[in-house]
C-alpha cells in the first residue's frame, strides 16, 4: 500500500456542477471529493463549454489537429469537498478552445473525434506544462478514451509519463465514439494500432475500445453490469475484447454525495426531514400534489426522474399504466428526450388529471422534490449499468421498484414480506405484467402503516455514500499502479 496520498488525475467530458447530461457528470463532480477528503492530491480536466466561469488562465500551448494547430488555453476552477474536518478545494482545469467548445450544446457535431481527439491530446499536453505529474490517470467514456493509448506513445519519448498508470471506466457501453479511419490520420496518431486487438471496429475506429484496450486496469459502474457487459446481449458488440480482459475488469458501484443530498438539510425540498421524522416527508408529498395540480391525499404517490428514452424500460412502463393507475395511486413524471416518450406521458397526463402529471424537461429543484415527496420511485430500465436514481431515491425515503440488472441487482435487495428484509421490490422479467406485479406488492405493503413506515426508515439508513466507494477506487488505482510495478499489488 501507498504511504502517501497519490496524485490522481481524473479527466471527463463532463463534470457537475459544470456541465452536465447524465450520470458521468455527477460521478466526476462527487468522486475526486471523496479522494481529495482522503489525503489524494487529485485534479479534474474537461472542456471548457460555452458558459462556463473560470478563474484565471494558467497556460496555453499548441495541439495539432487536422493538419492544423490549435490553441489550447487551460482555465483555473475548483469543486468544494466538505466534511466534517472543513473543506477542500479540489483544482479544475478547463481545457478551452474556442473552435471545438464554444457551442449551443456539448455533443452530437459532426466533428465529434476532433473535438474530442483535441482534448484528449490536450490533456496530456496539459499536464507537462502545468508540471502535474501523476500516479493515475482516470479516464471516463469515450470521449476520453485515447488517452491511454497517448500515454503509453508518450512515455517511450518523455520520461514523465515512465510507469504512470491508467484506469478506464466505462459508464455506458452502448455509446462508444466510432468514426472513420482517417481520423487516425487527422489525429495524428500512427496506422500501426489501426488492426482488430487495437482501434479497429469493423473499418473504423473506435474511441471506447481504445480505452478498452490500452488502459492497465479497467472498470464499469456495478459488478453486475461489469458480468453483463461481457455477454452479447449487453456487450455492444465489445463483449469480445471484454472477456479478453475480464482479469482486468472491475464492478464499482457508484455512490451520491452526502452531503448534497440530504433530507436533512437540502434547501431544495418542501421541508426537511430525517427517518426519524416521517410525518414531514408527508409535508413535501402535499405540497409536491399542489404544486402539480394533483389532488392532495395520501394515496401511494409515484414518481419518476429519468432520460426518456428506450434504456430506461419506458415501453413496458407505458403499457403497465392503466393497470398501476387503476390501483388508486398517483404518479408524477419528470424527464426529456426521445419525442415518443414525452408525448405519450403527456398524453396519459391529460387522461388522467387527478392521478398523473407529467413535467417534460429537466429541473433539478423539482427533482429533488420529486424524491422527497413520492413514496415509490420507478426505474424498470431495460439496462442501467449503475444508476444514481434508485440511491437518491433511498437516501431520500422514497422506495424503489426496480428491474434485475446492472447497478439495480446490485443495489435494490427483493423486499421479502416473511423476514422483513429487502429495500425495494424487484422483478426480473422484461415485461409490463412483471412490473406490474411488482408494483402491486410495493401498495399491498404500503397499506400496512407500520411495515412501510419500518421499510422507508431501513432503505434511508443504508450507507451509498462515495466515502465507502472512494476506498474501492482507490484499491483501483493502486491496482494499476502495481502494473506498473510501482507499488505491491494487493492481494
Amino acid at each position: 500500500m501507498l504511504d502517501t496520498g497519490m496524485n490522481i488525475l481524473l479527466v471527463s467530458s463532463e463534470v457537475a456542477p459544470f456541465a452536465k447530461t447524465g450520470g458521468l457528470a455527477d460521478v466526476a463532480g462527487s468522486l475526486p471529493k471523496a479522494l481529495a477528503l482522503q489525503g489524494n492530491d487529485i485534479r479534474v480536466m474537461m472542456p471548457r463549454y460555452r458558459g462556463i466561469q473560470s478563474h484565471s488562465i494558467v497556460a496555453d500551448f499548441p495541439v495539432e489537429v487536422g493538419g492544423r494547430k490549435e490553441t489550447c488555453i487551460v482555465r483555473t476552477g475548483y469543486i468544494e469537498a466538505k466534511s466534517d474536518m472543513g473543506t477542500r478545494r479540489v483544482p479544475v482545469y478547463f481545457l478551452d478552445n474556442y473552435h471545438y467548445f464554444d457551442r449551443e450544446r456539448y455533443y452530437m457535431f459532426g466533428d465529434e473525434p476532433l473535438r474530442f481527439g483535441f482534448f484528449d491530446k490536450a490533456c496530456v499536453a496539459a499536464c507537462e506544462v502545468l508540471g502535474f505529474r501523476p500516479d493515475v490517470v482516470h479516464c471516463n467514456d469515450w470521449q476520453s478514451g485515447l488517452i491511454p493509448l497517448l500515454i503509453r506513445e508518450r512515455a517511450k519519448e518523455n520520461d514523465f509519463w515512465k510507469d504512470v498508470a491508467t484506469c478506464f471506466t466505462i459508464h455506458n457501453l452502448r455509446y462508444q465514439g466510432r468514426f472513420p479511419r482517417d481520423v487516425l490520420r487527422q489525429l495524428g496518431i500512427g496506422q500501426e494500432h489501426f488492426h482488430p486487438e487495437g482501434l479497429e471496429y469493423y473499418g473504423d475506429v473506435n474511441f471506447m475500445k481504445a480505452g478498452i484496450v490500452y488502459s492497465d486496469v479497467l472498470n464499469t459502474v456495478s459488478e453486475t453490469y461489469a458480468k453483463e457487459i461481457q455477454t452479447p446481449e449487453f456487450g455492444e458488440g465489445l463483449d469480445g475484447i471484454l472477456r479478453k480482459r475480464s482479469k482486468d475488469l472491475y464492478g464499482i458501484v457508484n455512490g451520491i454525495n452526502y452531503h448534497e443530498f440530504n433530507p436533512k438539510s437540502d434547501p431544495r425540498v418542501y421541508a426537511t426531514y430525517d427517518s426519524t421524522d416521517l410525518a414531514r416527508k408527508r409535508e413535501n408529498k402535499h405540497s409536491l400534489q399542489r404544486e402539480l395540480g394533483l389532488p392532495v391525499s395520501d394515496a401511494p404517490l409515484l414518481g419518476l426522474v429519468s432520460r426518456l428514452v428506450d434504456q430506461k424500460g419506458l415501453d413496458i412502463l407505458l403499457a403497465a399504466m392503466p393497470s398501476v393507475l387503476a390501483q388508486g395511486c398517483q404518479f408524477v413524471l419528470l424527464g426529456t428526450g426521445d419525442k415518443f416518450f414525452e408525448d405519450a406521458f403527456s398524453e396519459l397526463a391529460r387522461k388522467h388529471p387527478d392521478q398523473m402529471a407529467a413535467v417534460i424537461g429537466f429541473n433539478g429543484v423539482l427533482a429533488q422534490k420529486i424524491y422527497a415527496g413520492s413514496d415509490l420511485f420507478l426505474m424498470p430500465s431495460k439496462f442501467e449499468p449503475c444508476g444514481l436514481g434508485q440511491l437518491i431515491a433511498m437516501r431520500y425515503g422514497s422506495i424503489p421498484v426496480v428491474r434485475k440488472t446492472g447497478g439495480l441487482a446490485d443495489t435494490v435487495m427483493d423486499y421479502d414480506g416473511d423476514t422483513g428484509s429487502g429495500n425495494g421490490f424487484v422483478f426480473s422479467e422484461y415485461t409490463a405484467k412483471a412490473l406490474e406485479n411488482a408494483v402491486k406488492r410495493a401498495l399491498n405493503l404500503y397499506s400496512d402503516k407500520d411495515a412501510w413506515q419500518k421499510l422507508v426508515r431501513e432503505a434511508m439508513e443504508m450507507d451509498f455514500s462515495w466515502n465507502r466507494q472512494a476506498a474501492l477506487y482507490t484499491e483501483l488505482y493502486i491496482e494499476a499502479m502495481g502494473r506498473k510495478g510501482r507499488v505491491e499489488r494487493p492481494a
